[in-house]
C-alpha cells in the first residue's frame, strides 16, 4: 500500500477576497516556479468580484482555484492504493499479499469492486493455529482441487471434478500400512473426504486409492508409477504430484482454503469526507484495525489504518494578505502554514514550527511581492506585472490612500515599465468595472469585504466599499442597513459598520448599525439619523478608521461602558487584522 499523492501548497489570501490578496496569490505562485520551486498553487478562499476580474481578463490570467475549506478529512490521508484480494481467493493467495505488501487487513472485493468484508493476519494466524481442543480444525480445508493445485503449483496425473468445492480433511500417510488402514476409520473421516499427503510409499498410495479416498498428494516431486496412476483413474481418486515436502505440502493445502469462510463480513466504513477531528473522537475507544472508504456506490475508494489517523495533513498554505486565523480559510489552523506574506498589523496566529513571515507597513501584498522579484533580480512576465499593479493600485486607491509608501509608488513604476501598461489608465478599468452595490444584494455587499475586530472586548466588524460616487449607494440605503442589522445579530457582534468610499473625491460616508452607546460617540456629522455619517477624506479602514474607532471604545471602557454584543452574553475571539 502507498499512500496518496502529496498534497500541493496552497497560496491563498482571506475570505471575502479583493483583489490585492487574489492578485498576490498569483503573482507569488509565479515567483515561486521563477525561482525553480514548483508545485504552489494560487487559491481563493471565497467568490470572486467585478474588479477582480476585470483584473484577471485584462492580463489573461485564469482565476484560482476556490478553496473553501481545508479541514483535513479521511480523503487527504486514505491510502488510495490499496492491497484487495478477491472473495474467491484463498488463503494461500491472502498470505502472499500481505507478505509481499506488508500489510495487516486486506479488503475483500466482489467481482463488481464492492467491499464485502476484510481479512486479517490475525484472522488467518487464528485459522493456522487453532485451539488445542480443536486439533480436528488443523486438518480441515473447505476448497476445491483447482484451488489445492493452485496453491500447491502442483502436476496433474488426474483431477475428476476439479471445481466442486467441498469440506476435505488432510491426513499425512507416514505409518505403517497396517496401522495406516485401521487409523484411517478412527476418526470418523470418510474416504471420500480425505486428502492423503505421502512420499515414495507405493503401500500407503495404493491403499489410500483402494479406500477411494479425495485426492492422493506425491510429495517432493516424485513420479508416480504407472500402476498407481492407472489404479487412481479406474477408482476416480484424484491424482496430484507436489514439488514441496510432505510436511509443507500438508501446510500448503491447508491455505488452498477458500478466505470466504475466514472473511469478517462486520466491517467499519467511512465517508471520504469526515473529518478527521471528529474520526479520532470515534476511534479513541474503538479497536477497529482499519477502515474502509468507500464511495456512495459503495465501491472501495481508500483505506484507512490508526496509524493514517495520527498522521499530520498533508496540506500546505502560504498565507497572503492577511496573518489573521479568524480570517483564514476554515481549516487552516488544522493544516500546515509554511510562510505568511502581509502588510497588516500583527494578529494572534501560531504555528508548530519556524516559517518564514514577511510582514511590511506598505500598501499592498503586491508591493512585498513585486520587491521579491526585483530583490532577487528576477523580471515578472509582463501579464503577471499587470497582475500586480493591479493589486496596489486596487489596495492603494492607486497610490491615493493613506496607506501607501513610496515603495508602492517606486514599484508600481517599475511593473508599469515591464508590462507596458499606464498605471493611470489601469486604475479607470479597475474602478468603472463594475458597482459591488449594484452587482450584490445587500447581504452580500455588507460582507464583500468584510472584517471582524476585537477592541478592549467589544467584538464588532467593519466592511468596506468603493464607488464612483454615493448614488448607488442612497438608492439602496434602507436594504443596507437592514443587512447590517442583520449582520450584526447574526455574528454576535456590538455593532457593525459598513465604510463607502467614493475613489474620485477620496471622501467616505459610514454607515453603522448596533448598539447606540458607539454611535453617540461619532464625531463627524450624522446626515441621515444616527446611523449614517460624513467621513470627509477618510478612505483607509486599517490606517484611519480602525484607529479612530479603538478611541472611542476605549473612551468608552475608561467610562465603565461596556457595548452588548447582539444575541450573546459575552464577547468571543476575534480577528485583530485591520
Amino acid at each position: 500500500m502507498s499512500s496518496a499523492a502529496a498534497t500541493p501548497t496552497y497560496i491563498i489570501g482571506h475570505k471575502n477576497p479583493d483583489a490585492d490578496s487574489v492578485c498576490a496569490a498569483i503573482a507569488y505562485a509565479a515567483y515561486k516556479e521563477a525561482r525553480g520551486l514548483y508545485g504552489y498553487i494560487p487559491a481563493r478562499a471565497g467568490n470572486s468580484n467585478a474588479r477582480i476580474d476585470a483584473i484577471l481578463q485584462r492580463f489573461q490570467q485564469p482565476l484560482p482555484v476556490l478553496l473553501t475549506d481545508v479541514t483535513p478529512r479521511v480523503r487527504d490521508v486514505m491510502v488510495t492504493d490499496v492491497v484487495t484480494v478477491p472473495e474467491d481467493a484463498t488463503c494461500a493467495e491472502a498470505l502472499e499479499l500481505i507478505d509481499e505488501h506488508d500489510v495487516r487487513v486486506l479488503p475483500v472485493l466482489s467481482p463488481d469492486q464492492r467491499v464485502v468484508g476484510t481479512v486479517s493476519i490475525f484472522q488467518l494466524g487464528g485459522f493456522f493455529v487453532p485451539k488445542v481442543r480443536a486439533l480436528r480444525e488443523m486438518r480441515k480445508v473447505h476448497t476445491s482441487l483447482t484451488h489445492i493445485v493452485r496453491a500447491l503449483r502442483a502436476r496433474v496425473e488426474h483431477l475428476p471434478d476439479p471445481a466442486r468445492e467441498q469440506e476435505l480433511f488432510v491426513r499425512v500417510g507416514a505409518m505403517d500400512v497396517r496401522s495406516f488402514g485401521k487409523a484411517a476409520h478412527s476418526d470418523g473421516i470418510l474416504p471420500e473426504q480425505s486428502i492423503i499427503i505421502v512420499g515414495d510409499r507405493r503401500d500407503i498410495q495404493l491403499r489410500s486409492i483402494e479406500m477411494g479416498v479425495r485426492l492422493l498428494v506425491i510429495t517432493g516431486n516424485l513420479p508416480a508409477d504407472d500402476e498407481v496412476v492407472q489404479a487412481a483413474r479406474a477408482k476416480g481418486v484424484a491424482l496430484i504430484i507436489s514439488p514441496y515436502d510432505t510436511a509443507t505440502s500438508a501446510w500448503v493445502v491447508r491455505s488452498a482454503t477458500k478466505l470466504d469462510r475466514l472473511t469478517e463480513r462486520k466491517f467499519a466504513s467511512l465517508s471520504p469526507d469526515l473529518r478527521l477531528s471528529d474520526l479520532r473522537k470515534k476511534v479513541a475507544s474503538n479497536n477497529t484495525p482499519a477502515f474502509m472508504v468507500l464511495g456512495d456506490d459503495g465501491r472501495l475508494l481508500g483505506i484507512l489504518t490508526r496509524t493514517d489517523i495520527l498522521r499530520p495533513s498533508r496540506t500546505r498554505l502560504v498565507l497572503v494578505d492577511h496573518n489573521e486565523m479568524t480570517q483564514a480559510v476554515s481549516g487552516a489552523d488544522e493544516v500546515t502554514i509554511t510562510e505568511i506574506l502581509d502588510h497588516h498589523r500583527l494578529g494572534s496566529l501560531a504555528t508548530q514550527q519556524p516559517i518564514l513571515f514577511i510582514n511590511d507597513p506598505v500598501g499592498s501584498t503586491c508591493t512585498i511581492v513585486a520587491e521579491l522579484f526585483r530583490r532577487d533580480g528576477l523580471a515578472p512576465t509582463p501579464q503577471i506585472a499587470g497582475i500586480l499593479m493591479g493589486g496596489i493600485i486596487s489596495d492603494t486607491l492607486n497610490l491615493q490612500s493613506p496607506t501607501s509608501t513610496e515603495k508602492d509608488a517606486m514599484l508600481l513604476a517599475w511593473l508599469s515599465r515591464l508590462a507596458g501598461v499606464d498605471a493611470r489608465q489601469l486604475a479607470d478599468l479597475i474602478f468603472s468595472s463594475g458597482s459591488v452595490i449594484l452587482a450584490s444584494p445587500p447581504e452580500k455587499v455588507v460582507r464583500s469585504d468584510f472584517k471582524i475586530y476585537d477592541e478592549d472586548g467589544v467584538r464588532f466588524a467593519v466592511s468596506q466599499v468603493e464607488e464612483l460616487g454615493f448614488g448607488n449607494f442612497w438608492h439602496h440605503a434602507k436594504g443596507l442597513a437592514k443587512a447590517l442589522d442583520d449582520l450584526c445579530t447574526g455574528e454576535k457582534l456590538c455593532f457593525a459598520c459598513l465604510l463607502i468610499t467614493d475613489i474620485n473625491t477620496q471622501n467616505s460616508l459610514l454607515l453603522l448599525k448596533g448598539d447606540p452607546e458607539i454611535a453617540k460617540r461619532i464625531t463627524y456629522p450624522a446626515v441621515e439619523g444616527d446611523e449614517i455619517f460624513d467621513l470627509p477624506g477618510i478612505v483607509s479602514r486599517k490606517k484611519q478608521l480602525i484607529p479612530y474607532l479603538g478611541t472611542l471604545l476605549r473612551e468608552l471602557s475608561a467610562e465603565g461602558v461596556t457595548p452588548a454584543a447582539r444575541g450573546a452574553s459575552a464577547a468571543t475571539p476575534a480577528s485583530a487584522d485591520a
